[in-house]
């Protein structure tokens, strides 16, 4: 069976946890999926790219969520998480994913 790659979790996390808080109308529940996402991709990086790597990486990603906030008032929510989505996927791929993929 093929593994999803972390930067495919990742980003799924922030676009899935968004779209179910926004669709299901509870927060907590988009949260949960985020949280979930989130310690997956963790755990990933950690076995790919060590603890230091994971580290920065979920760093990255709880500071897209942070900063996904602040952007979506600039250019709108959507655009918004896409944006950071895309800018975890792009640093998980470089710091993790890319090795596993030799």
């Amino acid at each position: 069976m093929a593994r999803v790659p972390a930067a495919v979790v990742a980003a799924s996390g922030l676009v899935g946890g968004y779209g179910v808080a926004r669709w299901s109308g509870k927060r907590q529940v988009g949260g949960a999926v985020l949280a979930a996402a989130g310690a997956a991709s963790a755990w990933q990086w950690h076995r790919q790219a060590g603890g230091k790597a994971a580290g920065a990486l979920t760093a990255a990603y709880v500071a897209a969520f942070a900063g996904s906030h602040p952007l979506a008032k600039k250019m709108g929510a959507w655009p918004s998480v896409f944006t950071v989505a895309g800018a975890v996927a792009l640093a998980s791929w470089a710091v993790a994913d890319r090795r596993d993929a030799r």
